[in-house]
């Protein structure tokens, strides 16, 4: 009777041995997936950011070629902004 008792003791203690190691491993499992999602990301955002660059530069030589053709006003203001945030920009 004892020997009963004490192979249903080692096997539940088993059982909680490998369920407790099972979560164990899902949450390491779950954080290394989630570093490599961030990682991913954070490659995408500087593409996108290098994209976005290159766009603000062809709307700053367009903006400045309707200038050279005698458009005023609103263009001058749109030019100052532009050079202003891509100065901003380009000393962070």
């Amino acid at each position: 009777m004892d020997e009963a008792i004490m192979l249903k003791d080692i096997l539940l203690l088993l059982a909680e041995f490998f369920g407790a190691g099972s979560v164990v491993f899902g949450a390491i499992f779950g954080v290394h997936k989630w570093i490599i999602k961030q990682n991913v990301q954070d490659g995408e955002i500087k593409s996108l950011k290098q994209e976005q660059t290159v766009i603000c530069y062809g709307v700053l030589a367009a903006l400045k070629g309707l200038k050279e053709q005698g458009c005023n006003g609103p263009v001058t203001e749109a030019i100052n902004k532009l050079e202003k945030h891509l100065n901003i920009q380009a000393h962070k």
